[in-house]
C-alpha cells in the first residue's frame, strides 16, 4: 500500500495559513523589539546598576531561564486571571515572548558589556558622564556588536518557540496547521507545508537581523 500524497486543500486553506503567518510575524516582532528593550534595560541593571535593583532582575533572570516557555505562557494566561488580570490570547503570547526573550537577551547583551574594556567606563566618566549616558552612549553600541550574532540567533529561537502559543489558542502558524488538518485529514501534508513556512520565515529573519547589524554597525561590516 503507498502513500498518495494530495495538496490539493492548499489552495483553499491559504487563508488560514496567510493569517497564521501573519500573527507570527506580527508575534516576532513585538517579541523581538520590546523583547530586546527590556533584555538591554536588565543588563544595564546587572552590570551597573543599583544594588538593591540586581537581585530583583537576576531572580527574574534566573526564573525564566530555568522554567519552560510554555509554563510561562500558561501562567501568563490560565494564572494571572486568578489575580483579576485578564488578557486575550494574542496579549498573553506578546507579553510571555516580551519576558522570555528579555531574560535571555539579558545575559547576552550583559556577556557584551562585561567585555568592554574598562577605560570606556574611564573614558565617560572623565566627560563627565553619568553612568547611564555612559553606558547608553559609550558602553551600549560596542557591546551590541560584539554580541549581535548571539543576539539574533536567540530572536530566531524565540520565533519558532512561538509555535506553542497555539495552546492556548492564539491564532500563529501551527493553529493554522492544526485547524486545516484537522479539516483534510491530511497530516503529512499540512505539517509539511507548515515546516517549510517556519524554514522560510527563519531564514528571512535571520537575514533581516544581519542586514540590520551590517546597518547598525558599519564599520564592523566593513572589516
Amino acid at each position: 500500500m503507498t502513500y498518495q500524497l494530495d495538496f490539493g486543500w492548499l489552495i483553499g486553506s491559504l487563508p488560514v495559513l496567510l493569517k497564521g503567518i501573519r500573527i507570527t510575524v506580527q508575534l516576532i516582532l513585538i517579541g523581538a523589539v520590546f523583547g530586546v528593550a527590556l533584555g538591554i534595560s536588565c543588563a544595564w541593571v546587572r552590570a551597573l546598576g543599583p544594588k538593591w535593583l540586581k537581585p530583583v532582575v537576576a531572580t527574574y533572570v534566573e526564573l525564566i531561564r530555568n522554567t519552560p516557555f510554555l509554563i510561562q505562557l500558561f501562567f501568563i494566561f490560565f494564572g494571572l486571571p486568578s489575580l483579576g488580570i485578564r488578557m486575550s490570547e494574542l496579549t498573553a503570547a506578546n507579553l510571555a515572548m516580551i519576558v522570555n526573550l528579555g531574560a535571555y537577551s539579558c545575559e547576552i547583551i550583559r556577556a557584551g558589556i562585561q567585555a568592554t574594556p574598562r577605560g570606556q567606563f574611564e573614558a565617560g566618566a572623565s566627560l563627565a558622564m553619568t553612568p547611564l549616558q555612559t553606558f547608553w552612549h559609550v558602553v551600549l553600541v560596542p557591546a551590541l556588536q560584539r554580541i549581535w550574532p548571539a543576539l539574533s540567533s536567540q530572536i530566531v529561537i524565540v520565533m519558532l518557540g512561538s509555535a506553542v502559543v497555539s495552546q492556548i489558542a492564539a491564532e500563529d502558524l501551527t493553529f493554522a496547521a492544526n485547524f486545516i488538518q484537522s479539516r483534510n485529514f491530511r497530516a503529512f501534508e499540512t505539517y509539511i507545508v507548515s515546516t517549510l513556512i517556519y524554514l522560510v520565515l527563519a531564514s528571512l529573519l535571520r537575514q533581516l537581523l544581519a542586514s540590520l547589524g551590517w546597518m547598525l554597525f558599519p564599520r564592523k561590516a566593513s572589516r
